[in-house]
């Protein structure tokens, strides 16, 4: 968490379950008027978390994750990741529109992921 100037307000961390990103997401409105969200793979490990963001009304931002460069300065782990992930969404650097993983997209990646399968189970 940081608020509108990039102070560091808090970190913590919650389970990767529903029941953990609905805790997340009270734990976040406590600390004041929740803004944005910066999320990293919308589209993959981070898409559950980005849903029950959006169902509940919070601004999702989707973030790439922070370059080589950067990684190796200032090292690797959760709340240092997590604070990159915040200021790149007050900065403006992050604005990446969350996968919604539905729709036309989804279903062809559904079409394509049985017949795989199917071919595997031939071959």
């Amino acid at each position: 968490m940081i608020d509108s100037i990039g102070r560091h307000l808090a970190d913590r961390e919650f389970p990767a379950s529903v029941r953990g990103y609905r805790d997340l997401l009270d734990w976040m409105r406590s600390h004041g008027v929740l803004v944005a969200v910066g999320v990293e793979g919308t589209g993959a490990y981070g898409a559950e978390l980005a849903r029950v963001l959006t169902a509940a009304g919070v601004t999702v931002v989707d973030v790439d994750r922070p370059d080589r460069k950067t990684r190796r300065m200032k090292g690797k782990s959760d709340p240092i990741d997590a604070y990159a992930a915040a200021t790149a969404v007050l900065s403006g650097r992050a604005t990446g529109i969350p996968k919604s993983r539905d729709g036309v997209v989804e279903a062809v990646r559904v079409l394509r992921t049985a017949r795989r399968s199917a071919v595997k189970a031939r071959t």
